[in-house]
């Protein structure tokens, strides 16, 4: 219960408050302004496209209608910015906002605020479900999504038109295109980048599209589970063994070269977001997208994938962090940003808004249908970072010829359940 404050309590809780203030001035200029600094990711590949200048342009916006809060940002290469974050937090400077690939260690450690202390009602119930879900640790939302994308099956028009092929619904059919390719000498009928670079993203839409993914209905890991284990079991003997995943084993494969390869003409069919329109469009390719086929027909969901935003504690400007990223997460600015990366809003209404739109839905119309429904990884999870490193480490072995789908899931599994428990 708030009591009143009257006489000389009042008196002295002024004198307080001007300690208070005055002791404040670490990251506040002269005219009492308050300074956050954000640390965030580039999204472009080129100057001209860089995230600085979207982040000029919105910060520009921002302090024109919020005068005395300032914000400075850096933007780092996505290889290098989760680091530069990490040690800027170990070295007890951490910034007041990150724009990077994981919280979950951060909230763990209790250095974020949650987006019940920042956000508005509106604006957190704007995000969409499994988004917003997938930034909860222990059931405290602290990552909030920033950008996100989901996974659909590619395919090249021209090979599946000459070979006659329509689009796979199922993998019985999926594995009959790929047959088909293969006799007409495409080089890689499907490929399947099991390699290091990102196994983890191959593996888990195969694993939801075999009814399985990485965790049970109650959260728990479940990575040799029954379905998973089909699941690999039918990709080495059905795709790999068959040779109708092309010369490089897929433990060698990572998605860069897949994706480059889908673009000069090499491959049939493979798993993609949407930045791989944008590389097959500058090769002037012509390619179709479809839902990544299930088992017996269409799975129930796809992959999804978020990049998230954070909010640390330890310069204590939890007014002025909420104040930003309201502004941040309006429609406008999500839809701006989404429409300069070829990426899916994280809310509601600005994914409405793309989808009413027949520029934005004929390009990412089909992405956008699968994103409410989608599962994303763990990473509520501490454990997941190391977790994914050994599903890079080792899933490609489950498909080698002499490899053993069920032992090599239940090795995962085992290390798995020690990282959690070690938590």
């Amino acid at each position: 219960m708030q009591r009143r404050v009257t006489g000389l309590t009042a008196a002295v809780a002024a004198l307080s408050m001007t300690a208070l203030l005055a002791g404040c001035g670490g990251d506040s200029g002269d005219d009492g302004d308050v300074t956050l600094k954000l640390v965030a990711a580039d999204y472009g590949d080129s100057p001209a496209n860089s995230s600085k200048k979207y982040w000029s342009e919105l910060t520009k916006k921002f302090e024109d209608e919020h005068p005395g809060i300032k914000v400075e940002v850096t933007v780092h290469s996505w290889t290098d910015v989760d680091r530069e974050v990490k040690e800027m937090v170990k070295d007890g400077n951490a910034p007041d906002l990150a724009q990077i690939g994981a919280y979950a260690d951060y909230a763990a450690q209790d250095k974020l605020y949650s987006a019940d202390d920042l956000l508005s009602i509106p604006t957190q119930a704007d995000f969409l479900a499994p988004l917003s879900k997938a930034g909860e640790v222990d059931r405290v939302q602290y990552g909030m999504p920033f950008a996100a994308s989901t996974r659909l099956l590619f395919f090249n028009e021209k090979l599946f038109k000459s070979a006659g092929i329509k689009p796979p619904e199922s993998w019985t059919q999926l594995q009959a295109a790929a047959q088909k390719l293969k006799a007409r000498g495409v080089k890689i009928p499907y490929a399947l980048p099991l390699g290091p670079e990102e196994a983890q993203a191959e593996t888990l839409q195969w694993l939801l599209s075999g009814g399985g993914g990485y965790t049970d209905n109650v959260g728990s890991y479940d990575i040799d589970s029954k379905q998973n284990v089909q699941t690999f079991q039918w990709l080495k003997n059905e795709l790999v063994g068959k040779g109708l995943t092309g010369p490089t084993p897929p433990a060698e494969l990572d998605r860069a070269e897949a994706f480059a390869a889908f673009t000069r003409g090499d491959v049939g069919m493979l798993n993609g977001h949407p930045t791989l329109m944008q590389m097959a469009a500058k090769k002037g390719l012509k390619y179709g997208m479809v839902p990544m086929p299930g088992v017996n027909g269409k799975g129930q969901s796809t992959m999804g994938v978020a990049d998230w935003m954070m909010a640390f504690k330890q310069n204590g400007h939890r007014k002025e962090i909420g104040e930003f990223l309201n502004f941040v997460y309006s429609k406008e600015n999500v839809l701006d940003f989404s429409r300069e990366y070829d990426l899916l809003p994280v809310t509601a209404s600005a994914s409405q808004e793309m989808t009413d739109n027949k520029e934005d839905s004929a390009k990412l119309g089909q992405f956008l249908k699968e994103l409410p429904t989608s599962q994303l990884y763990p990473v509520g999870k501490t454990s997941w970072a190391q977790v994914s490193v050994q599903i890079k480490k080792y899933i490609g072995k489950t498909v080698d010829k002499n490899g053993d789908p069920e032992a090599i899931l239940g090795q995962i599994e085992s290390k798995a359940a020690a990282e959690e428990s070690a938590q």
